[in-house]
This record gives structure tokens, sequence and C-alpha cells, in this order.
């Protein structure tokens, strides 16, 4: 019922009225540095991600992520950007580099239009929130570097906040589970493991032969009936898990609010969210939401979502895909903000051509870099 009447509460409205600070709209004049007179110049290429290994979860397995990278260039200073494109997204090199060659930065004054320039790009076609978020996180790292700043001091954010971060295991056989627990735990806080196949507990019971530390699960819509997931869900706080994420299908809506209402555990939505527009229907549903710049369209709105979940009275989880530093730092920005980080999308490659966000001792560490933080290597 309460998620119903989700509208009539004042978290409600602030999905409407209460947008965030953004500092670079058509019509501000207070910022540090003044606009020059060029114009943007976007340009891009795709690149593919190599895995460290094989990477399964309920449903799929993958050694490599497609991506595109681009980068915004402005009186000489350079925004880098990136679009990660997991099958599951729906997005492909093809599907970006076609969508990126409408985009027409030419009627713009400056990268100081945020605002402006974004909606623009969301409005040019439906979906494409890959390709939408690399021109997003390209124009902010663009005006951070630009007025000198890193973005989560743009915010207003502490950096010393930011959470440790999980660290994934992937589905996989009792003994590389084992063996992958052996090689990462001791560098990580907390763990992720993906459930959702018919080997669960035997996942959990490897890795608690390992370490004690908490853990993560994302079930990536693996569950099919709420009993079960509700059992396991019970099951698994006795074997020290902190946090469901998508326990059952994102077309379950109202069996998963079935299971939130009952679970001793905090159930995150992943699937079954995607955008801002999103938060209505899942209050109530979830506990919280797994915000991700890939589905989102970029920091700018995951800003926003940020703002408004708070006001719904949710958790809030900063999530990843399969990235390089690029969009891992990019969305560490926001990471002070929030309950939970799931960033390690970086660690899981070998061929990143960035350094940015870093973790030290399992804890997420923002430098001072302008913009969204990072070098190419």
């Amino acid at each position: 019922m309460e998620r119903r009447h989700f509208f009539k509460t004042t978290a409600a409205a602030a999905l409407f009225t209460a947008l965030p600070f953004n500092g670079f709209t058509r019509n501000n004049t207070n910022s540090k540095a003044s606009p020059g007179k060029g114009k943007m110049k976007l340009t891009f290429h795709s690149y593919d991600l190599q895995l460290r290994h094989v990477f399964t979860i309920a449903n799929s397995s993958r050694t490599t992520t497609p991506v595109v990278l681009t980068e915004i260039e402005y009186d000489g200073i350079t925004g880098y950007g990136e679009a990660s494109l997991p099958p599951y997204l729906g997005e492909t090199q093809a599907s970006v580099v076609e969508f990126l060659k409408k985009v027409d930065l030419s009627s713009f004054a400056s990268p100081f239009e945020m605002e402006d320039i974004l909606t623009y790009i969301d409005k040019i076609t439906e979906n494409n929130t890959a390709a939408k978020a690399s021109i997003d996180i390209a124009l902010h790292d663009l005006v951070g570097k630009i007025v000198g700043q890193p973005w989560y001091k743009i915010w207003g954010l502490d950096k010393s906040k930011a959470p440790s971060t999980t660290f994934t295991i992937g589905i996989d056989t009792k003994e590389v589970v084992i063996q992958k627990t052996k090689e990462d735990a001791p560098k990580y806080n907390i763990l992720k493991v993906k459930l959702g196949r018919d080997n669960d507990k035997e996942m959990i019971e490897a890795i608690r032969t390992v370490t004690d530390k908490p853990i993560a699960i994302d079930a990536n819509q693996g569950w099919r009936d709420k009993h079960y997931a509700l059992d396991m869900i019970y099951w698994l706080k006795e074997k020290g898990i902190v946090l469901i994420e998508q326990p059952m299908s994102k077309h379950k809506l109202d069996d998963i609010a079935w299971v939130t209402e009952r679970s001793p555990l905090p159930v995150f939505a992943d699937e079954s969210f995607q955008r801002l527009t999103d938060i209505p229907r899942l209050k109530g549903a979830f506990t919280g939401v797994n915000i991700k710049l890939m589905k989102c369209t970029g920091m700018r709105e995951a800003w926003k979502i940020l703002t408004v979940a708070r006001a719904a009275n949710m958790q809030v989880m900063i999530g990843c895909m399969t990235e390089t530093s690029c969009a891992i730092s990019a969305a560490s920005q926001i990471s002070p903000a929030v309950d939970f980080a799931d960033l390690d999308g970086n660690l899981l490659i070998s061929n990143d051509i960035y350094k940015g966000t870093t973790v030290v001792n399992g804890k997420l560490t923002l430098n001072d870099l302008p913009g969204i933080g990072i070098q190419k290597i």
C-alpha cells in the first residue's frame, strides 16, 4: 500500500521539484573559470576489455566486455568518458557509435551549459543510456578540469567518507571459488558473490572455509519463488551476508515486495531499476536502489537519483559494469554519499588504459585530480 501511495508523500514531490545543485547551466555567471571562445569537439573509438577471469552470473558467462571511449575537447582541455556494454544491456559498439554520430555540440557556447547539453543528449533517441553516459562523463570531466576541482568537491562531499568497495566473485565450481577467495579476500573488507543457480549454498559454504568477511549477494533475478527466496535470505543472514541484490525477476515486483517486507536483510534493486522515474514504483518493493551510470545516463542523473532516493527514505548503492578506471572514477565521485559501493569493474580487467580512483585497504580512495580524477596510462 505504501508503494501505491508514494505520489501522495513529500518524497513524490521531491521527484519533480527537489533537483540537486548543478552549478553550470546556461545562465550561470559565477564559475571560477570563464568559458572560452572555442567549440567542443567530440571524438570516440571502440575498445574491448579483457577480463582477468571468466565472469559468470546467473544466466551468462563472458571473458570480454566491449566499450566505447569518448573524448570532448574544448580550448585545449580534454574530458574523458566511457560507454560499457555488457550484452544484457542491449547496446553494442555499433549502436553507440551510431548514436554518437548524431550528437552535435556546435549550438552550445561552452561545456558549462551542462543541463541544456545533457537534456539535448537525452532527447536524441530513446534508451541508449550507456551511449548517453559516455557524453555525460566526458562533459563532467571537462568541466571539472576547467574549474580545477574534482566532482566530489563540487558536490560538497568529503572523500574520507567513501566506503569500502565490494569485490565480486562470480559463479563457479567449489574449487575455483575457493581459489579466487584466497587470492582476493585479503585485499577487501567486503565481498560480493553472484548467486542464482543450483549451487548457491555450496558457493557460500566454500567461501566461508576461507574467510568470515561480510558478503553482499547478487542473485541477478535467479530465484524463481518468493518463499524460496525468503528462506535463502534467512539462511544467508546466518552466514554473515549483509545485503541482497535483485533476488527475483524484475517482472515479479509484487513478489519482491513480499520478500522485502519479511526480509531480515536490506534488498536492493538492480535489474528492476534504471532511471530516476523508476523510484516511485519501487518504493516499498525494495529497501534501496543500485545506481549504475551506464543505466541512468551518467553522473547528472545519478546525483538526482541520490537526492530523490534519500527523500523517499531509501538506501543507495553505487554500482558498475565491467569498466575502465574512467567510468569507475566517475562513479566514485558520488560514493561518499552512498550506503554501499560496488565499484570493482576496473579491477576485473587486464587492459585498463586509465588510472584514477584506487582501492587502499579495501576502501575507495579518491584523488584530488580535477574532473573525474583520471589520467591516461
